[in-house]
């Protein structure tokens, strides 16, 4: 467990939830790639109205699998 300075994780974007990957090389070197875990990834979309869908009609429109 770490415990990453607060300065830093608002420097670097690290929310809670994010998950931190942790490599070393072949001389020692250790890297950390920030991997985010962002909630509601389609909230910057716009919805879009498609009307209503009746699903038995189209089951029997289609078919069903």
């Amino acid at each position: 467990m770490v415990t990453i300075p607060a300065d830093l994780r608002r420097r670097l974007d690290i929310e809670p939830g994010d998950k931190l990957r942790w490599t070393t090389d072949g001389e020692g070197n250790l890297s950390v790639e920030i991997v985010h875990q962002r909630e509601g990834v389609f909230d910057d979309f716009e919805p879009v109205d498609v009307g209503e869908t009746n699903a038995v009609e189209v089951e029997s429109e289609f078919g069903a699998e």
